[in-house]
């Protein structure tokens, strides 16, 4: 029986994470990796079933994950919920590994490239900004029960909330090298962000 190691998965999604950025998920096989790391297909197929899930897998650990760790922040409970403070320390999360974790940006510029003619857009979505615009539309709701927002489709305030806390990084997906931001930078990002989202949904 083969045994599976955590290491070697590691090793699995660093190495699909540099053949993708190279190749582009499409022309990438499962093939060249296992050239590349020295093994065999079955190998990578113990580990995972399909190159889908291998990306899953590199976009997890590359690219989301800090939406992920953001998202643990919503779920703390707290009964005497400081909305300001909650959506401060999500937004500043977020913000610190966009601007500053250059592979997280080389996968999601992979994602963009390839996704007019694959299905790894909607893989990348699934990965990761699902499941969090879920967890942030959940944490709305409960922010509009108790009368800390204005009642309107949460879902659709944590897209808009997302949008603000982007809106002043996204012209480093056009920058060949973007210099990474330093926390005070990031603070401010996060803080016009807060304070338009809740200008225009506080009662």
């Amino acid at each position: 029986m083969k045994v599976r190691t955590e290491a070697r998965r590691e090793a699995i999604v660093a190495a699909a994470a540099a053949l993708f950025k190279e190749m582009g998920y499409e022309r990438a096989s499962m093939n060249e990796l296992a050239r590349r790391l020295g093994g065999s297909k079955a190998t990578l197929y113990n580990y995972f079933p399909s190159k889908e899930s291998l990306l899953v897998a590199v976009v997890k650990a590359f690219s989301t994950g800090h939406l992920s760790e953001a998202v643990n922040g919503l779920a703390v409970p707290c009964p005497h919920l400081d909305l300001e403070a909650v959506l401060t320390r999500f937004g500043e999360r977020m913000l610190l590994v966009l601007t500053n974790d250059g592979t997280a940006l080389e996968v999601y510029r992979m994602v963009i490239a390839e996704a007019g003619h694959s299905d790894i857009g909607m893989l990348f979505y699934d990965a990761g900004p699902s499941e969090s615009i879920d967890a942030l539309a959940a944490f709305l709701s409960i922010s509009m029960d108790k009368e800390q927002l204005a009642k309107a489709d949460a879902h659709l305030r944590a897209l808009q909330f997302l949008a603000l806390v982007t809106a002043e990084t996204n012209m480093r997906i056009y920058q060949q090298n973007p210099a990474p931001m330093d926390l005070p930078e990031i603070r401010q990002m996060v803080n016009n962000a807060v304070e338009m989202f809740l200008r225009g949904g506080m009662r």
